[in-house]
């Protein structure tokens, strides 16, 4: 009876986890339209920030009742969930083209945050000076996306952004979505974590797993959700750019606020095991970018159909591999 309340939470927490972002986004731009806010300041800042909430919200109150361990692998777990699941499904639908600005910019941004996120878990440990690092690199990040999204709108914002944000809505009604999201958010959290843990629990797993499989995937639909609206309208450059910052955030916020909330340990198996995993994905998102010629058929510059089922295999393997290793432990 547990176990099928706990998978009933897990799953009721998901869906309540992805519908509340969404409206918390529509509550927040909402009230920043009405309070005279630009839409590309929007854009920028709110609806980037706001795919992320759900590993944001999860890893706190995964940090606050004590499960530090879900909270890290809830972050680590989306930027491989992003990379390898979010492109690679987004590529079978189409080829995505990634533009020379993405490669010049976004993508080595990602690559110093994620080095940074490396020196610091060194140690085995995340720190509250490591946490704060964090925080005060994300806050240095957001304040450099605003200044180079000012410079170059064109690249950031397009006509349907600006028409889907609401404009009409009252700031009572935009203030009363945004507190009823926020409640949700924390309520569904609480049962999506609580769900988890037992699960674990029960199946003699760790909580770091748990994160980096169910809990990772689960708080990375916004992103994929976000990633199929771009694949349909064409704008493969949104598609790719929200995945690479959602990594941003992820890296740097979500570690940096569970940090923050209760230093802990690190397993080290963080560090032979899924570090190496998401700089291995980085790489060969990297190689495409790049325009090499690796042998398999895709286009320079663009993650290929071909490219694409490479990183779903190499998402199911990652997946397999760490519930034969949490097995074989229990065993």
């Amino acid at each position: 009876m547990t176990i099928m309340l706990s998978i009933l939470a897990l799953v009721s927490g998901l869906a309540l986890l992805v519908w509340s972002s969404d409206k918390f986004v529509f509550g927040a731009s909402a009230l920043a339209r009405t309070l005279g806010v630009s839409p590309l300041l929007i854009g920028l800042t709110i609806v980037g920030f706001g795919t992320s909430a759900p590993e944001m919200i999860v890893s706190a109150v995964s940090a606050w009742q004590g499960n530090p361990g879900l909270a890290i692998g809830n972050a680590l777990g989306s930027n491989i969930a992003n990379i390898a699941l979010i492109l690679g499904a987004s590529a079978l639908i189409a080829p995505l083209v990634i533009s020379p600005r993405i490669l010049k910019h976004q993508i080595p941004l990602l690559v110093a945050v994620m080095l940074l996120t490396l020196v610091l878990l060194l140690d085995n440990e995340l720190s509250s000076t490591d946490s704060i690092i964090l925080l005060i690199t994300m806050l240095g990040v957001m304040g450099w996306i605003v200044h180079d999204g000012l410079k170059h709108p064109e690249s950031v914002l397009d006509a349907d952004l600006e028409e889907e944000l609401a404009t009409d809505v009252p700031a009572s009604r935009a203030l009363g979505w945004l507190l009823l999201a926020l409640v949700i958010l924390l309520l569904s959290s609480r049962m999506m974590v609580w769900g988890a843990v037992n699960i674990a629990q029960a199946l003699g797993i760790s909580d770091l797993v748990i994160g980096l499989s169910i809990v990772a995937v689960g708080t990375s639909l916004p992103e994929l959700g976000a990633a199929f609206a771009c694949m349909r309208k064409k704008e493969y450059d949104i598609a790719i750019g929200n995945v690479l910052g959602s990594n941003i955030f992820n890296s740097l916020g979500v570690l940096g606020i569970a940090g923050i909330i209760q230093p802990t340990a690190v397993d080290p198996m963080v560090l032979v095991r899924d570090m190496p995993v998401q700089f291995g994905l980085m790489l060969f998102l990297i190689l495409i970018a790049g325009h090499w010629h690796l042998g398999i058929g895709q286009t320079r510059g663009q993650i290929s159909r071909r490219s694409g089922l490479i990183f779903l295999t190499c998402f199911a393997l990652y997946q397999g591999l760490l519930f034969l290793q949490s097995f074989s432990s229990v065993s």
